[in-house]
């Protein structure tokens, strides 16, 4: 491990490198070539993002109950609420059009009002007749307001399912068949065929039609993820080139670095490829986080090479000295940064594990490019002319660092102070941090998409389904007049909760049985008494069963039965309220002995992954700073080192978390990557001061006070570079359509800000108040290996 990271063999790559260019570049275009090549096997999600594990009891039965009933979301609704729709014309219109989706091979069924079906008694045959509420087409206005009134009171069955009779709110559902509702196809319907014919009704009718509905949801959101992923990259290019050439006003320099950040986006899509991992919400992020990584490795290599240039003038000799000198720290400094990603391989949720392999991967490999590309390119190129060195000597930056020196010398019970402030508050803003289950939550609130969810939530109490599996242990068992007693029962108790829909179940069916019995009349909606069962059930024996309403949701055996309510998009805490509301009725109404009840569902499966993900937060944090430390611990020798060197980083996120808090910026899938992310990040320069730190110790003969400024001052250009490339970078997300996005890239950004405030200033008054118990040489022993080499101090001095 020693050699590894000794000058010798820093020499010895750079040698390879330099001699072996034409080699290496040949090896570079058939690596990318490869890469590209992996492209068409990158596929886009067509399904939620599913945050637990596989093994986890909650997916578990889940997967019990799509084994059972198939997919279960697969509903597409189309309202309307408009009183120009209750004209002859345009109510014909609308069936019409709700009929016409039939003709599509990728539509199951479609239940609309003009395919209501009314269950009459056949006396002479002893049996159920189903015959249409609506005989052909409606003629009159007459006919339309008896239609309407009969909906509302005369056919409980259909209340509030296809029509709000308050306000008039008229649907269509349409199921999608279950087997493309995850592929590729249930986009190309829905975005073509599905959509074209929505706009033409929209047209001609002058109705505006609302169209919600999981699967139609998931495409629209992921169309956005996938249209975001070129805007992410064109602004990272865009804001970070332009950073660089402020910094360096070189044209040259500023596009190697964008040609060698875009090897490195070709190559992060390889890797995607590579594994055949899904493109979601989170691995888009990922090309753009290369780019914004991607360039202060570009900054410290070309800054070196032109310190270096108008140092000697020896082109040969500058490129050498680049890769023995930086390659070493900006190595370390890479590492670090994938182990902050790498600790989500850990956290059991594929979602996250890909997410974490990916970036980790990509991150070193963009490091790979950059030590390759950079100097073999300038090694090709004419020595760098005086004017691209002028930024070299820029007084601006030198004030900065005049500030923060003036500050460490003269403010340091200032500085303690405010940071103990600054802890005190985050801590008290961390206790009022929320956690969000949401699964719309992070959708772009100005999509018409979304404001369709709230117009369903209104009308007909959401849109996600929540799904209710009762296994009552025996065939046929579902019939029985004890089971749908109890299921009533957990029907009225669903029925009272604010949050959730009425319930459609085989119980529903079997009452509106008992209704058609007594020749249709309502107040007979209601379950067979024990002396009615028979009859009723013998006439439901005898008749059709081709109720397609409420066909799934009895199993093919009659030993499963579902009850399917629709909730609203609410906090975790509520949904863990109704949850152990319901679960307090389920074990008091269902015998464990002879029944086995489960919640289910996507957006159930969603929170309680939600949750799962912010137990694995401090899991994956924790991670994330025993690794780091571990590798500080390798490189100074020193535990006090590791302490001091943790606070600076720490005390950012804390502020980060504080601020979540007060800004009401919720826990949630999106911003649980802030922390892991900032801190692998943000340790960076607390690596590259300290490292310089120890060096002029030892030239400065431990003399404490001269090498903490000395290495204030020499690191302190290049971490206000990077830091306000890093800054900048990440706010670039802050344009994104997404809640969660913009959250992300905010958070992180403020972090980094925060981190370089505290690796800047705090770090050094905390090496200066200690430095009888750190900066000696029983602490600081010889470093295993060295970030910087001796001799880049002697030369510079």
């Amino acid at each position: 491990m020693n050699k590894l990271f000794s000058v010798g063999f820093w020499e010895t790559i750079a040698r390879l490198i330099l001699r072996n260019r034409i080699i290496i570049i040949l090896l570079l275009i058939v690596a990318t070539l490869a890469m590209t090549s992996q492209w068409d096997k990158m596929r886009f999600t067509y399904t939620e993002a599913n945050l637990l594990p596989d093994e986890h009891p909650v997916n578990i039965e889940y997967n019990r109950f799509l084994e059972t009933f198939g997919e279960e979301g697969n509903l597409i609704v189309l309202g309307v609420r408009d009183s120009s729709l209750f004209t002859v014309e345009n109510f014909n219109a609308w069936n019409r059009f709700s009929s016409d989706f039939l003709e599509f091979e990728e539509v199951e069924t479609v239940i609309s009002i003009n395919k209501l079906q009314r269950l009459v008694k056949n006396e002479t045959s002893q049996r159920f007749d189903l015959k249409p509420i609506i005989a052909d087409s409606i003629r009159t206005k007459d006919e339309l307001n008896a239609l309407t009134e009969a909906l509302r009171s005369e056919y409980p069955f259909y209340q509030d399912f296809l029509y709000n009779s308050e306000s008039g709110t008229v649907r269509t559902a349409i199921y999608l068949r279950k087997d493309l509702v995850n592929t590729s196809k249930r986009k190309d319907f829905i975005l073509g065929a599905f959509s074209q014919k929505v706009v033409s009704f929209e047209k001609s009718s002058g109705l505006d039609v609302r169209v919600s509905g999981m699967p139609y949801i998931r495409t629209l959101n992921s169309q956005l993820i996938i249209s975001e992923i070129g805007k992410f990259i064109t602004a990272a290019l865009l804001v970070t080139s332009l950073i660089f050439f402020f910094f360096f006003r070189s044209f040259r320099a500023t596009f190697i670095s964008i040609f060698v950040v875009i090897i490195g986006v070709m190559w992060t899509f390889g890797i995607l490829g590579w594994f055949e991992y899904e493109i979601t919400v989170l691995t888009a992020l990922i090309p753009p986080l290369i780019i914004v990584i991607g360039i202060p490795n570009c900054i410290f290599l070309i800054n070196k090479y032109q310190h270096e240039v108008r140092k000697h003038g020896n082109m040969a000799k500058s490129l050498q000295r680049v890769i023995t000198k930086i390659g070493n720290a900006t190595l370390m400094t890479n590492v670090t940064t994938a182990s902050g990603f790498a600790t989500f391989i850990f956290t059991k949720s594929t979602l996250l594990q890909e997410f974490g392999t990916v970036a980790s991967l990509s991150i070193i490999a963009i490091f790979i490019l950059c030590l390759l590309i950079i100097p073999i390119i300038y090694s090709f190129m004419p020595m760098p002319k005086d004017k691209h060195l002028e930024h070299l000597n820029k007084r601006w930056i030198n004030s900065f660092v005049d500030w923060t020196e003036h500050v460490v010398k003269h403010r340091k019970i200032t500085i303690y102070v405010t940071s103990l402030i600054l802890l005190i508050t985050s801590i008290i803003g961390i206790y009022q941090i929320r956690v969000s289950g949401s699964l719309i939550e992070d959708m772009p609130k100005k999509a018409a998409f979304f404001e369709d969810i709230r117009f369903y939530e209104t009308e007909f109490d959401g849109i996600m389904p929540l799904e209710i599996m009762v296994d009552t242990k025996r065939k046929k068992g579902v019939m029985k007049l004890a089971t749908l007693k109890r299921m009533n029962k957990l029907e009225e108790e669903i029925a009272d909760i604010e949050f959730l829909s009425r319930p459609i179940s085989v119980v529903s069916l079997i009452k509106y049985s008992k209704q058609a019995y007594y020749n249709g009349n309502p107040k007979y909606y209601q379950l067979p008494t024990a002396q009615e069962n028979n009859f009723i059930l013998s006439y439901a024996r005898q008749s059709s069963s081709d109720v397609d309403l409420l066909r799934n949701f009895v199993d093919s055996t009659g030993q499963y039965a579902r009850i399917t309510t629709f909730m609203q998009d609410i906090e975790i805490e509520e949904m863990e309220g109704i949850e152990d509301q319901l679960r307090k009725t389920i074990s008091k109404v269902f015998p464990e002995n002879n029944y086995d009840v489960s919640l289910t569902g996507k957006a159930y499966l969603f929170q309680k992954g939600t949750r799962y993900l912010v137990r694995n937060l401090i899991l994956s944090l924790s991670l994330a700073i025993i690794l780091i430390s571990l590798f500080m611990a390798y490189m100074f020798r020193s535990f006090r080192m590791i302490v001091v060197s943790l606070v600076p980083n720490i005390l950012p996120l804390l502020v980060t978390a504080g601020l979540m808090g007060y800004l009401g910026v919720p826990i949630k899938p999106s911003t649980i990557l802030v922390f892991s992310i900032a801190f692998g990040i943000s340790v960076d320069d607390t690596i590259h001061f300290l490292a310089k730190y120890r060096q002029e110790l030892r030239a400065n003969h431990w003399k404490i006070r001269k090498s903490v400024y000395a290495a204030l001052r020499e690191t302190g250009v290049s971490m206000f570079y990077t830091s306000i490339v890093l800054f900048f970078g990440f706010s670039v997300f802050i344009i994104s359509d997404f809640g969660g996005t913009v959250a992300l890239g905010a958070l992180v950004s403020t972090t980094l800000l925060f981190a370089m405030l505290a690796n800047l200033i705090l770090l050094p008054s905390l090496l200066l108040s200690l430095e009888r118990s750190i900066a000696n040489k029983e602490v600081l022993k010889e470093p295993n290996f060295r970030i910087i080499p001796e001799e880049d101090l002697n030369n510079d001095k």
